[in-house]
């Protein structure tokens, strides 16, 4: 009976996704297992270190269907791990003895490190995908509201205008650099391990690494240069790239709630029957993707501390460090599709309220334009004395509830200076936006 949130019938959805369930499930591990021992006794046949018999019967009982899974989980409980017990019921299947060739020269770290990384391999497609069709949906949205006026916000105060189309362009440019580094990180992390007991592959003194090569060829996964039993960087790379991936979306998740409520009101959550309902204020439109996005997110960076944890390895083989990846990396993929299917929907769909960003920009009477008057008037009163004067403005402005552009235009300091239809456009916040729309289209032009 599913027990947890990830595995949940109810909430499983919420925090992770189905494919990437499969990808973690037990009979996908199970498969990993079979497909790195059905590979090695065929290298090993081919390159004469097992006779070519006992290669051909090995393969043919690398089937899952035949595992007794009920019997593994006892041989795992008493021997500490999967590996010995499917092996041992995979020798037991092969007749004449040819068993006993199963698992030639390798040790248990081999094989569950080598699935680790197979599973690592389809995981990591399976982001990729993810973050290519967010990265669509927000170049969507970029270009369409590349000169959407809105508050640029600092400290949660109105700072100066920005365009919509900037705001999302920026996320866009993260989401881009992710893709980057997931094609730069991916031939450090996708590399097999057969190195045996210590490493040092003296089961093998023969063949040893061409046997090494030729299973890693096999496999698709890059040879190492030497063994890694118990340095953990490759597997805590991708825990740290999950916890960035997911602290972007977090990022997104922020901006969205924030901008969803109600004295806000500038975008929303993709609208359903039903969803963000509450269940007692029917007036209510709670942001739902934004909530889970950021319970995924936060647990992720819990499971990269983890991963990090995890390198703190002991001598050739590690004692518990290394069972700590067990829990934490596959979670960690878990929460981050969890994540990722939010965010896809989301950006797809989010609603934008074009009008009401225009209004939040008027919010203020003109205050958002303080910073264009200032420079306006600094070349002529100096950037100091700008700000000072501009400063006290803006104060009289609100204690007297007042348009700033009224104030400053019976201020004689300012008009000896500055005539009212000058005055009135350095006011107009929409005129303020800077190189937004530039940035923009710098952004969508490194698209791939």
């Amino acid at each position: 009976m599913p027990s947890t949130a990830i595995d949940s019938s109810l909430l499983g959805n919420f925090f992770s996704s189905e494919s990437m369930r499969k990808v973690f499930s037990d009979e996908n591990r199970i498969r990993k297992y079979l497909e790195i021992e059905a590979a090695l006794a065929t290298v090993q046949g081919r390159l004469g270190i097992i006779p070519a018999d006992a290669a051909a019967e090995i393969v043919a009982n690398c089937v899952i269907d035949t595992i007794d899974m009920n019997k593994l989980r006892a041989q795992t409980e008493r021997a500490g791990s999967p590996v010995l017990g499917l092996v041992q019921q995979l020798a037991s299947k092969c007749r004449d003895g040819l068993g006993e060739y199963c698992h030639w020269g390798a040790t248990t770290q081999d094989v569950t490190d080598t699935a680790t990384i197979l599973q690592v391999r389809e995981a990591l497609d399976l982001v990729a995908a993810d973050l290519g069709a967010v990265s669509n949906s927000l170049a969507d949205l970029a270009r369409r509201h590349r000169d959407t006026p809105m508050v640029g916000r600092s400290h949660l105060q109105h700072a100066v205008p920005i365009t919509f189309g900037f705001k999302v362009a920026e996320l866009l440019s993260a989401i881009e650099r992710h893709r980057e580094r997931l094609s730069q990180l991916t031939p450090r992390v996708l590399v097999g391990e057969f190195a045996g007991a210590v490493g040092t592959l003296a089961s093998l003194p023969a063949g040893g690494l061409d046997t090494q090569a030729a299973l890693m060829d096999a496999l698709r996964l890059g040879q190492p240069d030497i063994a890694w039993h118990s340095h953990r960087d490759r597997i805590a790379e991708v825990g740290c790239f999950l916890g960035l991936v997911t602290g972007t979306l977090a990022k997104l998740a922020t901006d969205v709630k924030l901008m969803m409520q109600t004295e806000v009101g500038e975008v929303f959550e993709p609208a359903a029957p039903g969803r963000g309902s509450s269940s007692t204020m029917p007036q209510k439109r709670n942001p739902v993707s934004c909530v889970y996005i950021l319970a995924c997110a936060s647990v992720v960076r819990q499971h990269v501390a983890a991963l990090l944890e995890a390198m703190a390895s002991d001598h050739e083989r590690g004692t518990g460090a290394w069972q700590i990846e067990w829990i934490s990396l596959p979670e960690a993929f878990l929460l981050t599709s969890g994540a990722l299917t939010h965010a896809r929907s989301l950006a797809a769909g989010l609603e934008v309220d074009a009008a009401r960003m225009r209004a939040n920009l008027d919010l203020t009477h003109g205050l958002i334009a303080s910073e264009a008057v200032m420079m306006g008037l600094a070349p002529h009163l100096g950037r100091s004395h700008a700000h000072d004067l501009v400063q006290a403005l803006c104060i009289k402005a609100i204690e007297q509830h007042r348009p700033l552009f009224d104030v400053l235009a019976e201020t004689p300091e300012i008009t000896c200076y500055v005539d009212g239809d000058t005055l009135r456009k350095l006011c107009d916040a929409t005129r303020y936006l800077g190189l937004s729309g530039e940035m923009v289209d710098r952004v969508l032009a490194k698209l791939k």
